[in-house]
């Protein structure tokens, strides 16, 4: 008599992005789909969720492997979000347990047993959460989280895919702008402000000091997050810098506070996490400038332009976020749940790291802050410690393919899957 076997069929990949995206967070979703296809004996299809978590809640997913494999390799060099991505919080099972069926019920109609999810801190959070899905719900799922933020506080990781290439665009900014302000400085503007993103961690204000190679170079002031902005010192050191240099280039975090812990440039409103809403530093801190001291001024808001410069985008990074999306795929693959594969670096000079396993526990609803050794003792730069970390996350360039002078991006085709739930689910 023949024996039979038993074909079980394979676990499909449920992959998503989360909160603000990045230069390269791209890099990592095509670090996941070529490394998934790679071992397609052992991964079945690759979901993408549209419009991040809320694609799994709606079941909105993507059939990925509906796109060639020039598309998929194209994402490497292509910026922002290629699924779309969400800034949406998975409560407590306790708070809203009606999220969490809804996950599994999705995940069963279309046999997902591992979920990668793209993002930053909430988003580890989210991870960790559905993690625990299989213990609590019943459910198997190996949960990994992908490293992305262009805050670069995540813990455990050395860097966070994504801040280096806002770094770069950062500091070549404020050094391209300055060369502007000085030429201009003798008989007209004497001041720019450039505000950039941060809202309690000062790593990317921090990456515009990287421009100040030598004595007098721009910037000449940074305003950081973790240093208590002091108006006196600060117009003190604005009017210092205009006697001896002729103008003055200043780089402004966002989340900038006062004495009494107040952010500068507080909106009122909030996010969809909760979080103040900010902006507008800039201008605070430049009609400050010009009420006080009288000089002319411009200022500028980075905003999304300085996590969408993929043209300027950091080799490094590049290579780095393309290396976690595999080795997340990776350790879902040897059995692993809840952790996140995280960079080490090895040696500075010269510049090398590694991938090595960080348990989402000690990643979840964690900041990384800047050391206070990395912060010059008078409050406004950079030391040589926190150049000899920033400098190797900058370097090497990376460009996408160019045609009639634009940058060439991929857009995909994002077919959807057939749904095979009855039922809809509200978000």
């Amino acid at each position: 008599m023949a024996k039979t076997t038993v074909k079980i069929a394979k676990k499909n990949v449920f992959y998503a992005q989360s909160g603000g995206v990045t230069a390269v967070i791209n890099a990592s979703a095509c670090g996941v789909i070529e490394t998934a296809r790679k071992n397609k004996d052992k991964i079945g299809k690759v979901y993408a969720g549209r419009n991040g978590i809320i694609g799994a809640l709606s079941e909105e997913l993507i059939d990925t492997g509906k796109e060639p494999a020039r598309a998929i390799a194209a994402l490497r060099h292509t910026p922002s979000g290629a699924f779309g991505s969400c800034r949406y919080k998975l409560k407590g099972l306790a708070e809203n347990r009606a999220e969490y069926e809804r996950l599994i019920e999705v995940f069963e109609a279309h046999n997902i047993g591992y979920f990668f999810y793209n993002g930053g801190g909430d988003s580890a959070d989210t991870c960790l959460k559905i993690s625990q899905l299989s213990k609590t719900l019943g459910y198997p799922i190996q949960a990994i989280h992908i490293p992305k933020t262009v805050d670069n506080d995540l813990p455990i990781t050395d860097n966070c895919p994504g801040f280096g290439s806002v770094a770069k665009y950062v500091a070549v900014s404020i050094r391209e702008a300055a060369f502007d302000v000085a030429s201009m400085a003798k008989t007209s503007t004497k001041i720019f402000v450039l505000e950039v993103m941060g809202r309690h961690a000062g790593w990317i204000a921090a990456a515009g000091g990287l421009a100040a190679e030598n004595e007098g170079d721009a910037p000449q002031i940074i305003l950081f997050p973790e240093v208590v902005f002091n108006e006196r010192k600060f117009l003190a050191r604005v009017k210092e810098s205009v006697n001896k240099y002729g103008c003055c280039a200043i780089v402004v975090s966002e989340g900038v506070r006062d004495s009494k812990g107040r952010f500068l440039a507080e909106s009122g409103t909030r996010d969809a996490f909760g979080h103040v809403q900010l902006g507008g530093v800039a201008l605070v801190v430049a009609q400050m400038i010009q009420e006080k001291l009288g000089y002319k001024h411009h200022w500028a808001v980075a905003d999304y332009l300085q996590r969408a410069a993929r043209h300027i985008a950091s080799k490094t990074d590049v290579e780095q976020a393309y290396a976690v999306g595999k080795a997340a795929v990776e350790m879902a693959l040897a059995g692993k749940n809840a952790v996140m594969p995280a960079i080490k670096r090895t040696s500075n000079k010269p510049y090398r790291w590694k991938i090595v396993e960080a348990r989402l526990a000690k990643v979840a609803n964690r900041e990384k802050m800047m050391p206070k050794n990395y912060i010059s003792k008078d409050g406004f730069h950079i030391t040589q410690r926190c150049r000899g970390y920033l400098q190797p996350l900058i370097q090497g360039e990376d460009y996408p393919p160019f045609k009639n002078g634009l940058p060439q991006y991929v857009t995909l085709k994002n077919v959807a899957v057939k749904k095979k739930l009855k039922k809809s689910f509200k978000v």
